[in-house]
């Protein structure tokens, strides 16, 4: 199984890698899943979408949202300096809730009563962006929810593991320190992180 774990290569690039791999493996994104979710939702009628500008300029949420659920209403809202600031490590500070505000209080996603995040980076600035709405609105995490889902996906082919844990190994094309940092974040440990030159 490949999961395509990021909203603008998903975009993008999801047909393409599902051609490319063909019968090999599974190839999934972190859109489909979402939508699937979101358009079975109840008591949602105005769903906003904040991402990058290349996931919210190819309009893939909104154009698969209202192809199942043409009730729904989409708007979405390009946030660009949101990851990089992500990656920089400014969140939960004074820097990321002025410029999650700023983004947030655009008319363009106003009156909406659920929010996807779909950026990877975003769950590391779920909580700033729910006080932001003081829980009055529902946040769609799109990571929980593909984990979920290819968690189903293994355990329907046969092919979930439950046994002893294995050993993780991580390859990054660029290596920064507040990467290192990031990782932290999420795995509560210190990774040993090993650079490689894909073009060599």
């Amino acid at each position: 199984m490949i999961v395509i774990a990021c909203n603008t290569a998903s975009s993008i690039a999801y047909e393409a890698v599902k051609e490319h791999v063909g019968a090999r493996a599974t190839v999934i994104d972190v859109i489909n899943p979402v939508v699937a979710e979101v358009s079975s939702m109840k008591k949602i009628t105005h769903v906003g979408v904040i991402g990058t500008r290349a996931t919210i300029r190819s309009n893939a949420y909104a154009t698969r949202i209202v192809r199942q659920n043409e009730n729904l209403k989409v708007s979405s809202l390009a946030t660009p300096l949101l990851a990089p600031m992500i990656e920089e490590g400014f969140f939960n500070n004074k820097i990321s809730r002025t410029v999650i505000n700023s983004y947030l209080s655009r008319p363009k996603i106003k009156k909406i009563d659920a929010l996807i995040l779909a950026c990877t980076h975003y769950p590391l600035i779920k909580a700033e962006i729910t006080e932001y709405y003081k829980g009055n609105i529902t946040i769609i995490d799109s990571a929980a929810i593909v984990a979920r889902f290819v968690k189903q996906s293994l355990a329907a082919s046969k092919l979930l593991h439950t046994g002893k844990a294995g050993k993780h190994r991580f390859y990054i094309s660029d290596f920064t320190k507040s990467f290192e940092q990031s990782t932290k974040i999420f795995f509560k440990d210190k990774l040993k992180l090993e650079h490689k030159n894909l073009l060599q």
